[in-house]
């Protein structure tokens, strides 16, 4: 039986394959910082887009989008933050942070998920 992070990357491959379908240019995958870590970077549209992955393997588990908590949210933001300033690029930056949920071998987009709370 794989692993549960082997299985993270396999889905993670799938959205960045799904990201580039839908036209985004990926800058990077697993992006660590001190606060947590960002699934994908990528530009789409004029924004740098920081987009999560959750998957769900069974219906009994809920909706991949149900697993995006409060605290995720939060971690991902300051994450982004960091980022930003990583790379040194200004905080007037348009950024958007999408979700996308793969729910067996169905993967749907959330462009504009939740918003930074700094």
């Amino acid at each position: 039986m794989a692993s549960t992070r082997s299985i993270g990357s396999e889905k993670e491959k799938a959205a960045a394959d799904y990201l580039k379908q839908q036209g985004y240019n990926i800058l990077e995958t697993n992006f660590y910082t001190k606060f947590g870590e960002i699934d994908i970077v990528a530009e789409d549209e004029g924004y740098l887009v920081f987009a999560e992955v959750k998957y769900r393997t069974s219906e009994g588990s809920g909706l991949p989008e149900e697993a995006l908590t409060k605290q995720k949210i939060h971690k991902i933001c300051k994450s982004a933050g960091y980022y930003l300033m990583r790379k040194r690029l200004p905080d007037s930056t348009p950024v958007r942070f999408d979700v996308v949920a793969i729910e067996k071998n169905e993967i749907r987009l959330h462009k504009n998920a939740f918003s930074y709370s700094g």
